[in-house]
């Protein structure tokens, strides 16, 4: 039995939305602030591009419970989760370069990968459990195999947020119960757990289509991001 729809509240367009630009935020402060922060030569001005740096990656914490919220919801309501799997594995390989340029130490960093990939496993994990429903001893050894290979790969938020779609998803019948499991999951990171507010009031509607705005969004603004952090540092003010 799912959460009942209902007229009122958020729609999953909406949240997409919102995660979207927490993400965006966040990204903005850990590369382009962070630039500004590295070139600032006034006091003064160094101590407000602080201030906005880290409210942003406080903001920016809010993205990633209600993405993996969305991944749930996607992976209950698709008619394919094997395609579903193949397009978050595509982008995963289309996004590393852009998410190591903006966010790690090169064009090519083996040693972190981006959060599709932990998307991706989560994914994988839940399929497993939902195809083997029916072997509930077969649970536990699923979701440690998942958190192993999300450390092993270190990909973004590694073996926590496979951990946390986890819990979603075997508390997915109650809203009450999946918002507070969620936030107990990623209590870890304040205040990530701001995240499931919104999520609390999703009302089960899909809401706009953008099926691929996000898919689109992650590597392109990673890109955009890397390139005017780079004209800051090159061209300091």
């Amino acid at each position: 039995m799912k959460p009942r729809q209902t007229t009122f509240g958020i729609s999953g367009s909406t949240l997409k939305l919102i995660a979207i630009l927490s993400m965006l935020i966040d990204h903005t402060a850990a590369t382009v602030i962070r630039s500004l922060l590295l070139t600032a030569q006034d006091p003064l001005w160094q101590q407000r591009l602080r201030l906005v740096y880290s409210v942003s990656r406080d903001i920016g914490r809010l993205a990633f419970p209600i993405f993996c919220f969305l991944l749930v919801e996607g992976f209950l309501h698709t008619r394919n989760p094997r395609k579903y799997a193949g397009r978050l594995f595509l982008f995963a390989l289309i996004s590393e370069i852009p998410f190591d340029l903006a966010l790690q130490s090169g064009w090519w960093d083996p040693g972190k990968q981006n959060v599709y990939f932990t998307l991706l496993i989560g994914l994988l994990v839940l399929m497993g459990l939902s195809f083997f429903r029916e072997k509930p001893w077969l649970f536990l050894p699923l979701t440690a195999a998942g958190m192993a290979f999300a450390w092993w790969i270190d990909c973004d938020y590694n073996y926590k947020g496979v951990f946390l779609i986890v819990v979603l998803y075997v508390l997915r019948h109650t809203r009450l119960y999946q918002c507070v499991g969620g936030a107990a999951a990623v209590a870890w990171e304040l205040p990530a757990p701001l995240g499931f507010l919104p999520v609390y009031f999703y009302n089960g509607k899909r809401g706009l289509s953008m099926k691929y705005f996000f898919y689109w969004f992650y590597p392109a603004h990673l890109l955009i991001l890397f390139f005017l952090s780079e004209c800051v540092l090159r061209y300091p003010r």
